[in-house]
């Protein structure tokens, strides 16, 4: 999309600026709103987070504005706080952006060389550890982070320092090498693991298992594929599916507890040809 016109950006302004005069005053006039803190949005924030996210892989543009509302009024919100506290406010939130952006982009605002993305994501990486001071470059990775997620990161920051596989072929054999060696452990589980001898292979399966997801992870990147969404969309398939089953087996007047899983298995078989033949 184009930069926007002299007078689209001046509704831009505007349109900032009402919704900053519209929470000063709820933070003034609305109990609800007046009552509010840093520590008691945060949840809601992230609940906003993942239904924006939500929007985003449907592709629901509608969805996707309202949930961007929603999103930009809690980030005000938190600096409307900070500047009733005396911390700082949203032109200082904006500012600091500004100047990081800036300061990021050398080869824009500067005269660094950076011809290709990985030469930018690189160039990034190594002035992040600059300006916080970090001793790893894994240092800026949240330890909050989901762990599918937090793997991505890691392996993404690995890569910026030029830690990385150098084919897509190396990384898949690399899953293999982690399949194995999860089946030898896994073999030697026992079904009811209680005894400390158990628990210990147990929990060496759980070790390669780990390995194994990290080594798919690392090859759904290579691979230009995200995970995270890969997942998501597979959640909601299967979702789809077994909503098919439920229903179609209550038309007709069957429970679902009480059918084989032969039976069962017709239902999804439908559901599969109805929604394409998608693995799941």
């Amino acid at each position: 999309m184009q930069n926007a016109t002299p007078n689209r950006r001046t509704e831009q302004l505007a349109a900032f600026g009402r919704l900053l005069d519209v929470l000063d005053r709820l933070r003034a006039e609305c109990p609800w709103d007046r009552k509010q803190t840093l520590e008691s949005l945060r949840h809601l924030t992230i609940e906003e987070t993942y239904e924006l996210s939500d929007a985003i892989i449907r592709h629901d543009l509608p969805d996707l504005k309202k949930e961007l509302g929603d999103v930009m009024l809690h980030l005000l919100f938190y600096a409307k706080i900070a500047s009733e506290q005396g911390a700082f406010d949203v032109a200082d939130v904006l500012n600091a952006q500004c100047e990081k952006l800036i300061f990021r982009h050398p080869h824009i605002y500067g005269d660094v060389q950076a011809e290709t993305e990985e030469e930018v994501k690189r160039n990034w990486e190594q002035l992040k550890l600059r300006e916080k001071g970090n001793t790893s470059v894994l240092g800026g990775v949240p330890a909050s982070l989901p762990a599918l997620i937090k793997a991505m990161r890691i392996q993404e920051k690995a890569r910026g320092a030029g830690f990385d596989w150098e084919q897509p072929e190396q990384v898949w054999q690399k899953v293999q090498e982690e399949l194995a060696e999860f089946g030898e452990e896994f073999a030697d589980t026992p079904a009811d693991a209680t005894a400390p001898a158990d628990v210990a292979r147990t929990e060496r399966a759980a070790a390669e298992f780990g390995d194994l997801l990290f080594s798919l992870i690392n090859f759904a990147r290579h691979a230009g594929i995200n995970p995270e969404e890969a997942l998501e969309r597979t959640n909601r398939k299967f979702i789809q599916r077994f909503q098919y089953l439920e229903t179609q087996s209550a038309r007709q007047g069957h429970q679902l507890t009480d059918l084989t899983l032969a039976q069962m298995d017709v239902y999804w078989e439908e559901a599969k040809r109805l929604t394409g033949r998608q693995s799941v």
